[in-house]
Formats: structure tokens, sequence, C-alpha cells
């Protein structure tokens, strides 16, 4: 097929929401095992990702909006709380308490008053509590952050919609660890689950 992709998504899918009365910044999975070359994990484009986070969390910070934090976790040894996604995933065995590829990316580490939820599986709202804590502070908008498109950011954002948050992805502040997968899926992200938008406008937003 000659037709592109956006010509053929073009009036039936792709229509924005925009931002709504009250946003949080959610910072997903920022950990060293993506920014670490030569690690299982290591994804380039979550390097340059992790520089615009830092420069979204200084905002979100001077504006008084809320951050929430995620990371993931496994009991070492048998891993039973990861369940089939590590055994699909093995790579993520590396995700136990004391591993330094779990640790927080320094610029992007959470401070001690804000929020880290820990989750097992793809998604930040899978099995964990985020839905209701952000419902119960008149959260309506989601900005996101973090790693990696494909995987955990783009799981979120399925999930936020269905919800019923308003979804904005920071392009450049999302990454992964190729090109084809991060272009593909935020193309899906934008068509269908939320607003692609870039790390600007999102910044503008919070600081009105």
């Amino acid at each position: 097929m000659s037709e592109s992709a956006a010509s053929n998504y073009a009036g039936v899918w792709g229509n924005r929401i925009g931002f709504g009365h009250k946003a949080a910044l959610l910072v997903i999975d920022f950990m060293k095992g993506y920014t670490t070359e030569g690690a299982p994990l290591y994804a380039p484009g979550v390097v340059s990702a992790v520089k615009i986070g830092g420069e979204l969390l200084q905002v979100a910070r001077e504006t008084a909006t809320p951050i929430i934090h995620t990371n993931i976790r496994y009991q070492p040894g048998s891993f039973q709380d990861g369940g089939m996604w590590v055994k699909k995933a093995p790579v993520m065995r590396d995700m136990v308490e004391g591993n330094p590829l779990a640790e927080f990316c320094a610029e992007v580490a959470p401070r001690d008053d804000e929020l880290v939820v820990t989750k097992q599986y793809a998604s930040a709202f899978f099995g964990t509590s985020l839905a209701p804590t952000l419902h119960s502070q008149g959260v309506d908008t989601l900005i996101v952050i973090g790693c990696s498109t494909s995987g955990c950011v783009r799981a979120t954002a399925v999930d936020g919609v269905q919800h019923g948050f308003r979804v904005m992805v920071v392009r450049d502040g999302v990454g992964d660890r190729h090109e084809g997968p991060h272009e593909a899926n935020l193309f899906d992200i934008d068509s269908k689950y939320g607003d692609v938008i870039d790390s600007d406008e999102a910044m503008a937003w919070l600081k009105r």
C-alpha cells in the first residue's frame, strides 16, 4: 500500500483531547538500567529523555504540580511476583533491590516528599493504587515521561485513558532502545489513547 499511516488514519483516529483542570507529572521507570551502556536494558533514547525529564521535574516542583514516580521491583531468587511478564522478558530480573541498575537516575530521582509507586508489570496502573491516588487529588490529566515508549509508557497510556484520565505523553521526554518502536508507539498513542506533545508545551501549560 502506498498510502501513509497518517493519511489512512486522518478523519478516523487522532482526535485531540487537550489538558483538563489539574495535571500530575508521572515519571515512569527512569532507572539506571536503561541509561547504563552495556546493560541489557540500555536504551539510547532514554538518555536524552532523562535530560528533558529533569527539566520537567523542575517546573513541576516550582508549580506545586503533583509528582509520582514509578519503579520496578521483584522478589529476588524466585521472581514469582513477576509472573509471566518475567518469563517473557527475563531481562527484567535486574530489577531487584540492591542492584545498581534498579536505582533511579540521579537527574530525575524522587525527593523525599514525592510518591514512588512500585510495580511489577508494564502499566503503572496494573496492580497498584495509582488510579485512586490520582482521583483523590482531583487529577484529571497525566503528563507522562519515562521509559520505555513501546513498553511501560504505552501500557500506562492505554490504562490511563481507560481510567478516565487525559493522557499527555511528552515526545522528547520518553525513550526507547530503537527509533522504530519509539515512533510507532508514539503514533499509536497519539491516534487512540492520548495526545503526544513536546516538552515546551507541557512546561508552558504547567507554568500558566
